[in-house]
C-alpha cells in the first residue's frame, strides 16, 4: 500500500469515526455505525446485531438489501448459527466461506448469498454491547487483515459513541421524570389547595344562602377570586411547560417571546430588555439561561406579589448577564426562600459553569443575577 492509499484509508477512518461520534441518538448511532463500516472495507451486505438478556438480538439493522427484501427474508435471527455464536465470543471471526464455519446452519430461502465474511464485536469492557457482520466483499480476494483491523478500529470508537449515546437517552428520561414530578409537586402546591379552599367557600355560601343572603354574596365573591387565582396558576404552569424554539429563534426572541406571553396572561407588568450583542453559547447554557430566567419570574408571580418584573439579558465584560428583578415582597435569603426554587436555579447554574447571585430582603423585592462564561 502506497502513501497515498495509506492517506486516503486514514481520511476514510477518521470521517467514519467521527460521522458516528457526531450523534446522541442510539438509533442514529447505530445506523451510521452500520453504514460507515459497510462503506469503510466495501462490503455488498453489512448487519449490526444488538444483544438482548436472552442471548437473543434485541435489535438487527441491515445495509445493502432493500425493504422488500428484507421483508421477505422474515422474523429477525434469534440464537442461531455464526450469528449467535459470536455473541458469547469477544473474537473477531474472518472468513473467506462464511459456509466453513462449525455453527453455520442455514438461512431463509430469501436470504442473500452470503461468501466471504467479516465479524467484528463492539465491546464496552468485558460486556459485548453489539456485534458488525460484514459479507460479499466488493475487492477481490475477500476481506483483508486490514479490512479486519479497520472495522477493529471502528468498533472501539463505536462503543464509545453508543455508550453515550445510551447515557444521554437515559438521562433524557430522568429529565422528564424529573419535569412531572415538579410539574405536579406545583400543581398540588399552587393549585389542589385553592381548590379545596374554594369548595368549602362554595359549600358555606350555599348554607348561608337562605338564612345570610349578605354574607353568601360574600362568600361568592371569594369563590370567584380563588377560581380567578387557580386558573392563573394553571396558566401559569401551562405557559411554563410550553417548548422554547432556542434552536430557531435564539436566546433574545425565546426570553422575549415568554416575557410577552406572561404579560399578556398576568396582571403584573412583565418587560423584557435585550437584543444586544451577547456572546454565543452552547446549547446547555441557552438552555439553562432560559430556565432560570423562566423560574425566577414565576418566582416573582407566584410568592412576591410584584407589580412590576423585568428580564435584561446583555453582554458583561466578554460573559452573558442575565437580571430578573421585581418590586415583590422580597424574603430573608438565609432564613427565607426555600420553595422558592432558588437550588434548581443554583443547580442548573452550576451544572453550565455559570455563576448566580440572589439578593433579597423583605419589602425590598429581589433580584435574580446569573453570569454565564462564553
Amino acid at each position: 500500500m502506497d502513501d497515498v492509499e495509506v492517506r486516503d484509508e486514514l481520511r476514510d477512518v477518521s470521517a467514519a469515526v467521527l460521522a458516528v461520534a457526531a450523534h446522541l441518538s442510539v438509533r442514529d448511532v447505530l445506523t451510521t455505525i452500520l453504514t460507515s463500516a459497510r462503506k469503510l472495507v466495501g462490503a455488498r451486505y453489512a448487519a449490526l446485531g444488538i444483544p438482548d438478556e436472552d442471548g437473543g438480538f434485541a435489535e438487527f439493522l441491515a445495509d445493502g438489501v432493500s425493504d422488500e427484501e428484507w421483508a421477505a427474508i422474515g422474523p429477525l435471527p434469534r440464537q442461531h448459527g455464526i450469528l449467535g455464536a459470536m455473541l458469547c465470543d469477544p473474537n473477531p471471526v474472518r472468513l473467506a466461506n462464511i459456509r466453513e464455519h462449525p455453527h453455520f446452519g442455514w438461512w431463509p430461502r430469501a436470504h442473500p448469498k452470503l461468501t466471504d465474511f467479516l465479524g467484528m464485536p463492539i465491546a464496552d469492557g468485558d460486556e459485548i454491547i453489539g456485534e458488525l457482520f460484514l459479507a460479499n466483499s466488493c475487492n477481490p480476494g475477500g476481506f483483508t487483515a486490514a479490512d479486519e483491523e479497520l472495522m477493529r478500529l471502528l468498533a472501539a470508537h463505536a462503543a464509545i459513541a453508543l455508550v453515550n449515546a445510551r447515557l444521554y437517552e437515559h438521562s433524557r428520561e430522568l429529565s422528564i421524570v424529573e419535569e412531572r414530578d415538579r410539574i405536579a409537586r406545583e400543581l398540588h402546591d399552587a393549585v389542589s389547595q385553592k381548590l379545596f379552599s374554594l369548595r368549602l367557600t362554595a359549600d358555606a355560601a350555599s348554607a348561608l344562602l337562605a338564612r345570610d343572603p349578605a354574607r353568601a354574596a360574600a362568600e361568592l365573591a371569594t369563590v370567584r377570586r380563588l377560581a380567578a387565582e387557580a386558573s392563573a396558576e394553571l396558566r401559569a404552569i401551562v405557559v411554563g411547560q410550553r417548548p422554547a424554539d432556542l434552536d430557531g429563534d435564539g436566546l433574545d426572541i425565546a426570553l422575549r417571546k415568554q416575557v410577552e406571553l406572561l404579560d399578556r396572561v398576568h396582571e403584573p407588568v412583565i418587560r423584557y430588555a435585550g437584543g444586544g450583542y451577547v456572546p454565543e453559547l452552547t446549547e446547555d447554557r441557552k438552555d439553562a439561561v432560559y430556565r432560570i430566567a423562566q423560574e425566577a419570574i414565576h418566582n416573582a408571580l407566584r410568592h412576591a406579589g410584584a407589580s412590576r418584573i423585568d428580564v435584561v439579558l446583555t453582554e458583561h465584560e466578554g460573559a452573558t448577564l442575565l437580571r430578573v428583578t421585581d418590586d415583590g415582597a422580597g424574603f430573608d435569603p438565609v432564613d427565607g426562600g426555600r420553595g422558592l426554587g432558588l437550588a434548581s436555579m443554583r443547580d442548573r447554574a452550576s451544572d453550565v459553569g455559570a455563576t448566580l447571585a440572589v439578593v433579597s430582603e423583605p419589602g425590598g423585592g429581589t433580584s435574580v443575577r446569573l453570569v454565564v462564561p462564553a
